[in-house]
């Protein structure tokens, strides 16, 4: 697989019927390695190993409704309360992030309304925090400890 803009981990990849799949620590199987997998994955351990995500506040290719339209979130975090407090739309590392994955991202936040959005594809990385209906870019991901402190 390609060589991403994040950190390597210990993964554990297998053949299936003759293709490969990884690991997911969130679902506790093995899932088809697809690019856009491979950069989730990243992503995945990224969260929980330098911005200390506790595994059980993820929820990863969950579906939601827009509109009429059945879609699926790739990484979303919840808060400790159980609200929706980051969202992240993955793509592989040849999709460039432009005007139509930040559509895609500013549609889900309309319906889950989570404090953070970020969108990825291994190389680029955006983060943005949703505040009174305005989204504003920031220079990094909220760290484990943010999620914690809406809790009081």
């Amino acid at each position: 697989m390609e060589s991403l803009n994040l950190p390597a981990f210990e993964y554990k990849v297998k053949q299936v019927n003759g293709k490969p799949h990884i690991f997911d620590i969130i679902r506790r199987k093995f899932v088809s390695l697809t690019p856009e997998e491979w950069v989730r994955q990243h992503f995945i351990h990224l969260l929980i190993n330098q911005y200390g995500y506790p595994k059980s506040l993820f929820a990863v290719e969950t579906g939601l409704k827009y509109n009429t339209l059945a879609k699926r979130t790739d990484i979303m975090i919840l808060a400790p309360d159980g609200t929706p407090f980051l969202l992240v739309e993955c793509k592989a590392p040849f999709i460039a992030i432009g005007e139509a994955t930040l559509a895609q991202i500013s549609r889900y936040n309309f319906t889950l309304r989570p404090t953070y959005l970020a969108t990825t594809n291994g190389i680029n990385h955006y983060c943005f925090q949703a505040v009174n209906g305005q989204i504003h870019y920031m220079d990094d991901f909220p760290a484990y400890d943010v999620a914690r402190s809406r809790e009081n």
